[in-house]
Parts: structure tokens; sequence; C-alpha cells
């Protein structure tokens, strides 16, 4: 496993993140001691940064994961979030403030290493500014959180909101992969420059980057999942699976520290623990990027439409 800084925090990432949302049965029904197992493969393999939230399985995977972490706790860095639950969004200054208490008793630890506000764009963007991140910086104050950072989908927006406030990481998902490559515009040159450290997530933009079926609630438009067939037949020329080529060339990005796959099955974690070491071929990827040139970006939206910037704004 290979393992690069996250920003400012000097913390020593695993190039591959543990997306713990599945371990909350957020797509399919799992066996706790299944999931469990998957989490100790896991760490027991290199992976040592760990992404969890209230909103997965309404805090399901929270609890597994605390449990799964006894006596390894040490062993990690635990990335919890705050303001988006099962029901509801809610960025007020006193429930970010009760949120981390309620998530570290689920964890079963005293701190985190890295508390977020989860998906922003849902929240009014005066809220966010005035409400939740002083009370994110609060806790970050008491100890209970190492650094503090936000995430979110509109990328634009993730590099708006980072440009007016001082936070230590952005989690931007599905804006850097195969069919997506927005977050080189204006985030990555931003971490550099304000230092904060990058995170991608969903690098087989949910599951049109593998061979899997694609869920009915899939929001991407419909050129986008017509292409996955095509880069399947691409893949298999050169012996590969679109799955292990897609994760390799997320993990390969050097400005981003850590890219986030969910993973709930130790066979999976496996999987991508070996496919993070793979070299692509150079034909192969000069052949995607020929087939993907038509439907490059072409990503749906999420949250306020306000909070949807098409372009760079101050």
């Amino acid at each position: 496993m290979q393992y690069r800084i996250l920003g400012r925090t000097k913390l020593q990432v695993s190039v591959l993140g543990f997306g713990v949302s599945p371990v909350g049965n957020v797509f399919e029904a799992i066996e706790e001691s299944e999931a469990i197992n998957a989490l100790h493969y896991g760490i027991d393999n290199g992976i040592n940064f760990f992404d969890v939230a209230p909103f997965y399985g309404d805090t399901l995977a929270e609890t597994r994961l605390g449990k799964a972490l006894k006596g390894k706790r040490q062993n990690i860095i635990l990335a919890t979030k705050c303001c988006r639950y099962i029901d509801h969004f809610d960025f007020s200054y006193n429930r970010v403030i009760k949120s981390i208490d309620e998530s570290l008793q689920r964890l079963q630890t005293d701190y985190v290493d890295l508390f977020q506000l989860h998906d922003i764009e849902f929240g009014a963007e005066e809220q966010v500014l005035n409400e939740a991140i002083p009370a994110i910086m609060k806790v970050k104050e008491s100890g209970k959180a190492r650094f503090i950072g936000i995430t979110g989908l509109p990328v634009r927006y993730l590099a708006h909101i980072a440009r007016q406030v001082d936070i230590d990481t952005v989690l931007s998902w599905a804006h850097f992969n195969l069919l997506e490559d927005e977050i080189n515009d204006e985030l990555v040159p931003l971490s550099k420059e304000k230092g904060f450290g990058l995170m991608n997530a969903a690098p087989f933009l949910q599951r049109i980057l593998t061979d899997a079926p694609l869920p009915g609630w899939h929001r991407s438009p419909q050129s986008l999942k017509d292409i996955q067939p095509v880069l399947l037949a691409l893949c298999h020329k050169y012996g590969l699976s679109l799955s292990d080529v897609a994760l390799s060339y997320a993990i390969a990005h050097p400005a981003i520290a850590t890219t986030i796959a969910g993973m709930c099955q130790v066979k999976t974690v496996g999987r991508n623990i070996k496919a993070s070491g793979l070299v692509i071929p150079p034909g192969l990827i000069a052949e995607i990027n020929i087939a993907v040139a038509p439907v490059k970006n072409q990503m749906w939206f999420e949250g306020r439409e306000e909070n949807n910037i098409p372009k760079k704004i101050a």
C-alpha cells in the first residue's frame, strides 16, 4: 500500500481509502460479522483511512465500525461527518456540536481524526458559513476532532466555499474518474494554494465503471450509462476488469491524497488493494480516452439550485 500526505494535516493516508457506507447496509444487507471481517482485513493489509457518516445506514455504519475498531483504533485515521441524516439536513451550530458527541459514542472513541460537513450543497450558504463552519471549528478546538473539512458533489461550489474558510480537507465525490476530471479545474490548484488535503470518492461513478448492473436510482445521463459496455469490452481486450482499471486510474492522481471506495466484503477489499497497484497499459488509456471524449464531464446535479455553480466565481 502506498501513502500520501493529506495536506496541512501531515497525516499519511493510504491512497486507497475505505468507504464504510456499505457496512451500514446502504446498498444491500450484509451480516455484521462479514462487515467487521472486511474492516479488519483492510486494516491488516495497509488501509489506514476510514470514512463514515451518521447518514450511512441511519447510524448503522458508524455503530459497526465502532465495534470493529476495538483494539485497533490507534492503527487508523478515522473520519466522520455531520449535518446530513437519514431524513433531513441540519447545518445549525447546535446540531454540529451535538452530532460529534453522538458519533464518538457510536464509534467508541474519544476523538476523530477528521470531522466533516456532509454534502454542503444541501445547506444555505449563509448558514454553512455562519453556523456550521464556526461550530466545526469549535469541535476542533475542543480536541474531539483533530482536523476539519467539507464534502459534496458540486465541485465548483466546494472550491467556492473553500476559498472563504480555513479548513483542513475537502472531499469531492464523482469528479475524478475515467469519465470525470473537473476536480482539476479549481480544486486541485486551490488545494495547492491553500494547503488543504484533497480527497476523491466514487471512483466507480456509482457502478458505471464496473461490470455490475446499474441501480434504478442512478442519476447519470443515459449517454454515460451507455458507455459502460464499451469500456468493459476495451478492458477485456487487454485482459483487465473495468473496475480494477477505474480504481487504479483514480488513485494515480498525484494531487489527491486518498481515493475512497465503498467496501463491505473481504473479497472486495482484497481485490481493491490489489487493483491499487495496477499499472494500466498506455494503449488502453488512449483507447478509453477516445471512447469517453463525447460524454466527458456530463455530471448530474444535487443540492440547492443556487449551489450548483456552472463556472468559477469569486
